[in-house]
């Protein structure tokens, strides 16, 4: 399994990927959420709430549990790149990282799921 680091190429002019070693374990959203994205990264904490609400990005999606009180909220971070928060039941925050193409494949089967419903 390839891992891409994104870099802003304005800055850095270029973006890395390599191959994920033998026994590495995989990122992957929580198995509530309907979503296979091959390439994901977790964001810490901190990182991922400060890039949601320092930067302003734009909220250009966002679902919620018919039964479980989780949501998911998708955000804009640069042309390429969006930021996935996961907010759980009992109100814990995770944030991924992801290729914008990549996430908008995957979205029909959200949008699809009977459990989960888009927020307007």
């Amino acid at each position: 399994m390839d891992i891409f680091l994104l870099a802003d190429v304005s800055v850095n002019g270029m973006a890395v990927h390599g191959t994920q070693k033998e026994g590495e374990t995989s990122v992957s959203l929580p198995g509530v959420v309907p979503l296979d994205i091959p390439h994901l990264s977790n964001l810490s904490w901190e990182l991922g709430s400060r890039v949601v609400t320092d930067g302003t990005p734009e909220r250009v999606a966002e679902f919620e549990h018919a039964n479980d009180r989780w949501t998911l909220s998708v955000f804009d971070v640069t042309e390429n790149t969006v930021v996935i928060r996961i907010r759980t039941s009992v109100g814990r925050e995770r944030f991924y990282s992801t290729i914008r193409s990549e996430l908008e494949a995957a979205m029909p089967k959200i949008e699809a799921a009977p459990a989960w419903r888009r927020i307007e």
